[in-house]
């Protein structure tokens, strides 16, 4: 069972909302009015959107 105190004594956030927010506001961006997608290619949009956001690009 895990300790929620001592995780919200550390800041760590224990909730979904962040989650579910971040996942509703991609799904939002990838249904821009105009853009054209093909399924096909969606995982590497969002492949290279994740690595822009982690500052991971190499």
């Amino acid at each position: 069972i895990p300790d929620y105190q001592a995780f919200q004594t550390q800041g760590i956030t224990i909730g979904s909302g962040a989650v579910e927010s971040t996942i509703k506001q991609i799904g939002r961006r990838i249904k821009i009015s105009g853009a054209q997608w093909k399924r096909d290619n969606l995982p590497q949009v969002l492949k290279h959107r994740c690595a822009y956001l982690n500052l991971n690009l190499a």
